[in-house]
């Protein structure tokens, strides 16, 4: 089969399209035949190597994941013994290691059916980040209906599902994106938009009860500044630091939490069922709508993570497979 292999870290020319072996189904395993994955903030962590903190787990010197991609979207061919929900010719999606090929096989636990009203492609665009938004604001930051929540950072690809995720919770939603990203914000529904490139949204008057932070590019002081005395802030992503990441921001965070009465979260999301489950019901009840800028053929995927790392990309960027 074709797949995207990465034997080094490094920018996106160490990526390689390739001839590799199918995958071998494990008794707990399903065979999925892509038909579309999406690029993640954790792809190009994983490609570039950085920050170095991740390297423990990914691998010291090399990628201990040879096959690139973690969202899918696609078609059962073929399950292990011990698999009950799933059979030959479902249609599926998903977050799993190595979804950047024609076929991967993944842990039924990460796998949910496809909502029937969306394409693969449509669907590809879910499951990484709808899970962060979904986790972020129902456990982490606690959302409640009738809540002001500000997302800053809501034009990328989790961006736009934690607006649409807050609306669904019943919160008050104000965005914060660039002047070209005002429309899809507003598009995604969210109650107010504040273009950042004219308006500074911790010099306002307005206070909130979550701030839904992705990008992290704002002084804890203003952080704090825009909550409510017993507000949440939700760091997401974070300064993108070579040897830490996020770490001395939060480090400085939580010591700052200690002396006042705000609270700080921050969390990195897990793939489960239920929430997979969860989504697929607000995608069919259209409460969320997958926001898609750039399609590109499987063979591209070294330039879809190069317009990713460039950070301006609106929504999510898909890879298809023919």
């Amino acid at each position: 089969m074709k797949a995207i292999v990465q034997e080094s870290y490094g920018s996106p020319d160490v990526l390689e399209v390739r001839e590799v072996d199918k995958p071998v189904v494990n008794d707990d395993d399903v065979l999925v035949r892509v038909h579309a994955a999406s690029v993640n903030a954790l792809d190009w962590h994983l490609l570039t190597g950085l920050p170095y903190l991740v390297r423990p787990s990914a691998g010291l010197r090399t990628p201990k994941r040879v096959i690139a991609g973690a969202d899918v979207a696609g078609r059962v061919e073929d399950v292990g013994k011990n698999v009950t929900r799933f059979q030959p010719g479902d249609e599926v999606f998903g977050d799993v290691s190595g979804s950047f090929a024609e076929y991967v096989s993944a842990p039924e636990r990460g796998l949910a059916l496809k909502p029937a009203n969306l394409t693969f492609e449509q669907t590809a665009a879910v499951p990484v980040a709808g899970l962060t938004a979904v986790q972020g604001l129902r456990d982490h930051g606690r959302i409640q209906s009738g809540q002001k929540v500000l997302i800053n950072g809501a034009s990328g690809g989790v961006g736009t599902f934690a607006v649409q995720v807050a609306k669904s919770f019943g919160a008050e939603v104000t965005a914060v994106c660039s002047t070209r990203n005002v429309d899809t914000a507003r598009s995604s529904g969210a109650d107010h938009v504040i273009d950042y490139t004219q308006e500074d949204f911790t010099q306002g008057g307005q206070r909130y009860d979550l701030m839904f932070d992705v990008p992290g590019n704002r002084s804890l002081a203003d952080c704090w500044r825009v909550l409510e005395p017993e507000g949440t802030y939700l760091l997401v992503g974070g300064p993108k630091g070579r040897w830490l990441g996020p770490l001395p921001r939060l480090f400085r965070a939580k010591l700052a939490s200690l002396v006042r009465s705000q609270r700080l979260a921050w969390f990195v999301a897990q793939v489960n069922r239920e929430d997979l489950g969860l989504l697929k019901e607000l995608l069919e009840s259209g409460q969320v709508v997958p926001v898609i800028e750039k399609t590109y053929p499987l063979d591209e995927a070294a330039d879809a993570l190069r317009y990713f790392g460039e950070g301006h990309a609106q929504g999510k960027l898909i890879l298809t497979v023919r």
